[in-house]
């Protein structure tokens, strides 16, 4: 395999000529399929990219999921594989001259002795459009073949004629039947992982650190070998990794939480929708995992105030009195004490009554004015303090609070559509029942 560029390749390059130096992770790194575990909806045998690396006819595409899934492992497996020269940037360092460089060498290479080009991009979000646009040419014309590797959704953060020229292929977070297999690959691997140390990992240092690692196969080989490597061996001379030692080498749990990312808006949108489902549970449990990550407070209060409004509606008024209170709450006591009337709130909503109808009424009624005919205000119902007596504004005008139960037929919109439509719920099915018996004695 000729190689123009390696970076990408050099922490197991190092690892294998110097394993003692460098981390379990880089050591343990997949060199053949036999080794690489999980993504079986991506790599089982048979399956699409399989047979596309092992025939080296794999074609432009992306990589992406959550970090320490595989994907990095995948693109060298596939570099191994293939007759291609590799080509590697990182985005978040590489500019245009860096990309014009490669592209030169990669047409170089076609023209004089028709050798292709892979070109491996790591984290290739922080690309910008132009960085972009000047790769789609060469990749179109087949000069260089585009592998990008990234955390993020990239039907978000590349650009769409990139992709249309690309596959992408979701790498999921590893389930922990996967992230054992690894753990076991890792302590027993002799010459790369942890096996010639005496190691005795207590079944319940094993769960904490399975469950720690949250799918990220890095985070979990980070955290054995720290285990591992600081913790004095017994006079058997057996290290001992139980409960205590596994916690103290995790410590706190990284939360996969980008407040500009997926994760940002996948976690809202759980929040709103367990709300809307009347699950008090979830919706406090993903509202916990935005604390967790940083989330500023005021913008779940702002989320829960719109839900109030939105999704409770007059099924139940007090929700968006108390969803203000707590706004109000956060702006005042702050963090972390914030916590509480959020969880007040939240819970609350969740259990409310639930109507949308006045949400509906306003998307109707906007519609109405945008398209609808052109109503003008009825006379009776004009300004009468401005021209009464030239104009006959406000002439007609019947004052509901002069007749039995402060209600009387009057016409207040032409042409009358009805936007609002009480539903059975909570409090509004005592609305329904007045409106519906006023609209009856109103003129269509």
């Amino acid at each position: 395999m000729t190689t123009e560029t390696m970076e990408l390749f050099q922490s197991v390059k190092a690892a294998e000529k110097s394993p003692s130096t460098a981390p379990l992770a880089a050591r343990m790194a997949p060199r053949a399929w036999e080794e690489f575990i999980g993504q079986e909806h991506l790599v089982a045998p048979g399956s699409l990219l399989r047979r596309a690396i092992e025939a080296d006819r794999l074609g432009s595409s992306v990589f992406f999921g959550p970090p320490g899934t595989g994907k990095t492992a995948l693109a060298r497996v596939a570099a191994r594989k293939s007759q291609a020269a590799i080509e590697y940037l990182n985005a978040v360092t590489a500019g245009v001259a860096d990309l014009r460089s490669v592209v030169k060498r990669a047409v170089d290479r076609k023209n004089v002795n028709g050798q292709r080009t892979l070109l491996i991009v790591d984290e290739i979000h922080h690309f910008n459009r132009s960085q972009q646009d000047a790769l789609l040419p060469d990749v179109e014309r087949g000069n260089l073949t585009l592998v990008g590797l990234t955390t993020e959704n990239p039907f978000f953060y590349v650009n769409a004629a990139l992709m249309s020229r690309s596959t992408a292929f979701e790498f999921k977070a590893l389930g922990e039947d996967a992230l054992e297999r690894i753990l076991n690959f890792a302590l027993a691997d002799e010459e790369r992982g942890l096996g010639k140390i005496a190691l005795n990992l207590t079944a319940e240092a094993r769960a904490h650190m399975l469950r720690w690692s949250d799918g990220d196969a890095r985070r979990l080989l980070n955290a054995i070998e720290l285990a591992a490597t600081t913790t004095q061996a017994d006079a058997a001379g057996v290290v001992n990794v139980d409960a205590a030692v596994a916690e103290a080498s995790t410590q706190r749990r990284p939360v996969r939480y980008d407040k500009n990312g997926d994760e940002h808006y996948d976690t809202i949108s759980a929040f709103i929708k367990s709300m809307r489902g009347s699950d008090p549970d979830a919706a406090i449990y993903w509202m916990a995992k935005m604390i967790n990550a940083g989330e500023d407070p005021r913008f779940i209060a702002r989320r829960i105030v719109i839900f109030a409004a939105e999704d409770v509606g007059n099924a139940d008024p007090q929700a968006l009195v108390l969803a203000m209170a707590t706004a109000k709450a956060v702006e005042m006591i702050g963090m972390p004490e914030a916590r509480i009337p959020l969880a007040q709130a939240v819970t609350y909503v969740a259990c409310a009554p639930k109507s949308n109808a006045a949400y509906k009424a306003i998307g109707l009624a906007l519609a109405e004015v945008e398209k609808g005919p052109r109503r003008e205000v009825p006379a009776p119902l004009r300004d009468s303090s401005r021209d009464s007596e030239a104009l006959g504004h406000g002439d007609g005008y019947l004052y509901p609070h002069d007749f039995p139960g402060h209600h009387v037929r009057q016409t207040y919109l032409p042409d009358r559509p009805e936007f609002y439509t009480p539903t059975e719920q909570g409090q509004e099915k005592e609305i329904k029942k007045r409106l519906d018996a006023w609209r009856k004695n109103n003129p269509a």
